[in-house]
């Protein structure tokens, strides 16, 4: 089942809504981090103001989300309004297993422009970039199930020696109906860790935080294609460390974040 295929299936509750995570959207033994991700923002963008009007929430701008445990199955999704500011509003969200046990949860920053002298601009794109038009296809061998969701290609050459980065450009094979915010969180962490070409092999790794800044109120980008790249700056003790970065296929940064990941070997 595709993603939007999945919202439509869902029942709609009073606090979010319920649907079922699909095998093929499975990472190991939980829910690839984008989806339980996605499905949090859906039941955020959902609870409107406090005074329960069910206004519309202005976009989306900072997220912390923690992976807690493991999600597969029937699970719920819900949010509640933390507090709602002149220009700014706080959402948490959980998305919980059929259990009940919480499996994500996530605070959620929501805010409109506002007026503002300081204009900086300093996140390029990563050097000898490669445009999707031009870059060698991903094969997926060997990769998790979730992965037949999204086209995947390198978006840059490569090197003599292994660096602990990784940089992709992802797309999201069916994006019918979704809001555009929704559909750039599913895709933002469809890359493994940034230390992996260090590994020398597969180990299991496992998503700890994530915390995503949005750059951009309308992320928009050409024909589908983001470049995604993390690069691990710490790993030891089995805790890696990695900055990350979305831009669209113009080169223009759209998120940034931060990421622990556990590595098990």
């Amino acid at each position: 089942m595709s993603f939007p295929e999945i919202l439509a299936a869902a029942e709609v509750t009073s606090e979010g809504l319920r649907t079922a995570i699909p095998e093929d959207w499975m990472q190991g033994r939980t829910s690839y981090g984008g989806l339980s991700g996605a499905l949090a923002l859906v039941a955020a963008q959902g609870v409107g103001g406090p005074d329960s009007t069910g206004g519309a929430l202005p976009p989306l701008r900072s997220a912390t989300i923690n992976f807690v445990g493991p999600l597969a199955g029937e699970v719920q999704a819900s949010a509640r309004v933390l507090r709602q500011g002149r220009n700014a509003t706080w959402v948490a969200a959980e998305v919980s297993g059929e259990d009940g046990a919480v499996g994500l949860a996530a605070t959620m920053v929501f805010m409109g422009p506002v007026a503002s002298r300081l204009h900086l601009n300093e996140a390029p794109p990563p050097a000898g970039l490669i445009v999707p038009e031009d870059a060698l296809e991903l094969k997926a061998t060997g990769a998790p199930g979730f992965t037949q969701h999204f086209e995947r290609r390198y978006a840059l050459p490569r090197g003599e020696a292994a660096r602990p980065e990784i940089a992709w450009w992802v797309r999201l094979k069916d994006a019918a109906g979704l809001d555009p915010m929704v559909a750039l969180l599913l895709t933002a962490d469809a890359l493994p860790p940034g230390v992996m070409p260090l590994m020398g092999g597969w180990s299991p790794v496992s998503s700890m935080t994530w915390l995503v800044n949005l750059l951009t109120p309308t992320p928009a980008t050409r024909d589908g294609w983001w470049l995604l790249r993390a690069a691990g700056s710490y790993a030891e003790n089995g805790c890696s460390s990695q900055d990350m970065g979305v831009w669209n296929a113009d080169g223009a940064p759209i998120a940034a974040g931060m990421q622990s990941v556990a590595i098990f070997g």
